[in-house]
Parts: structure tokens; C-alpha cells; sequence
């Protein structure tokens, strides 16, 4: 009679290192907070700080949100694969939104200032990462989110779209250390060697992106931490398998 009334708990270590990820997601927004405060003037719209809202608008979209939509599926192991799936798509969505105003912000800001865009590295990479950001999240709705795609082009689309999630998440932190490295060397090159103190929030800023990133990606690539499937979506791809490999759904019994 008890079948089933309580869910299975979270692996032992899971909550630990989700908490961890959280802990330093909350940690990069403080940091990079405080070094745009205390060391570049804070953050305003039309104003000559609006190259400030850029930073911050990308540690907050295309790492800390992005890390927490692809958490999703290990956090919420037991809720209805529709609705993870759901805040799956939304917060990466909000992501993109975030990271699109930092991107303005840096082309406005720029033209004020007649500084050329798209020369540097950091730009370069910061660029293809949220275009196949967006790209990746358009493909992900469209075979996953709305129906449309088959069963068979969905799981063979599956592992792409997986892999390319994790692959994002890492360009996405590798412009961030790249752009910090440029603001530090635009801002302060003649004191940066000599450990003052913005240098070394940056820096510390840089480990904690890195950090992050390893938290997360430990999480999503431990195979016991993948999210079991739930009793009616085993049932349903069974249904599935039959109708597309044409076998009869009794199995013959």
C-alpha cells in the first residue's frame, strides 16, 4: 500500500554541492558588485558608467543563470518532466534577456565614447557565446519545448544539446576571465603588478567564475546525479519506442 508516498531522496553530496554552486553564484554577484561600486563609480544607464551595467549583466546572465538552468534537472528530480522542462526554458530565456542588456550597453556605451567594437579577443568570444547561446535555446525549444519533433529526432538531437550546454557555460566563463583581464589592464596597467587592491578583487573574481564553473559542472556530469525518470515518462517512451520501431504495443502477450 505504501508504494511510492514519499519520493526518493537526493543522492547523498547533491544538495551539499548544489548549495556550494549557489553559495558562489551569490558570492561572483557580490564581488563583481563591489568592485564596480567601490573601484569603478557603480552602475548607471545614460551616464558615462553605463559600461559598467555590461559586466554585470554577464556574470548575472550568461554564468549565474545559465549554471542554474542547467541545474535544474538535477535540483528538481521528482517534479513533472513538463514543468522542469518549462523553468529549464525560462531561465535560460531570462539569461539571454540579461546578457542582450549588457551587450547594449556596451555598444552604447562604446559609440559615446568613440571606442571601436568587435577588435579584441574578449569581444570575439563573448560574442559566439551568446549567439550560440541564443541559438542553443531557440534548437532546445523547438525540439524539446513544443511539440513538432519526433521522438527519434528528439533523442538523437539529445546528446548534442546536452553537450553544448555544458560547452557554452565554459566559453561563457572563459570571456568573462577574458574581459577582466582587459578591464584591469584598460584601468589600472600601471599599478595591476603591484597587487593593489582592485587587481586582487578582480582576480578573486576570475577564481570564483572558475569555481563555479567546476561546482556546476561536477554536478552535471556525475552519471548517479542524472535526474531518474519518472514511472509515467518510462511508460511513455516504451509507448513510443513501439509506435516508431513498429512492433506491436502487447509485445505479443
Amino acid at each position: 500500500g505504501m508504494d511510492g508516498a514519499a519520493p526518493a531522496a537526493s543522492p547523498a553530496g547533491l544538495s551539499a554541492y548544489v548549495a556550494m554552486s549557489q553559495l558562489l553564484g551569490l558570492t561572483l554577484l557580490g564581488t563583481t558588485g563591489a568592485w564596480l561600486g567601490r573601484y569603478r563609480g557603480g552602475v548607471a544607464w545614460h551616464s558615462p558608467l553605463q559600461f559598467n551595467v555590461h559586466p554585470l549583466c554577464m556574470v548575472l546572465g550568461m554564468v549565474f543563470l545559465q549554471g542554474d538552468a542547467l541545474l535544474v534537472y538535477r535540483v528538481f528530480r521528482h517534479e513533472s518532466r513538463r514543468s522542469t522542462k518549462a523553468l529549464h526554458a525560462l531561465l535560460h530565456g531570462l539569461a539571454l534577456l540579461i546578457a542582450l542588456i549588457g551587450i547594449v550597453a556596451v555598444f552604447e556605451s562604446h559609440r559615446t565614447k568613440g571606442i571601436p567594437d568587435m577588435y579584441s579577443l574578449h569581444s570575439w568570444c563573448g560574442m559566439a557565446a551568446f549567439v550560440l547561446y541564443l541559438l542553443q535555446w531557440l534548437l532546445g525549444c523547438g525540439f524539446f519545448l513544443f511539440p513538432g519533433a519526433s521522438f527519434s529526432l528528439r533523442s538523437r538531437y539529445k546528446p548534442q544539446h546536452v553537450f553544448f550546454g555544458i560547452a557554452l557555460l565554459v566559453l561563457s566563463i572563459a570571456a568573462c576571465l577574458l574581459g577582466i583581464t582587459e578591464m584591469l589592464l584598460f584601468n589600472i596597467r600601471e599599478s595591476y603588478s603591484l597587487f593593489v587592491p582592485e587587481g586582487v578583487l578582480a582576480n578573486t573574481l576570475g577564481v570564483l567564475l572558475v569555481a563555479f564553473g567546476l561546482v556546476v559542472g561536477y554536478v552535471l556530469t556525475r552519471d548517479d546525479w542524472k535526474r531518474p525518470p519518472l514511472a509515467e515518462e518510462l511508460a511513455l517512451s516504451m509507448d513510443f519506442k513501439t509506435l516508431t520501431e513498429g512492433e506491436s504495443p502487447g509485445g505479443g502477450t
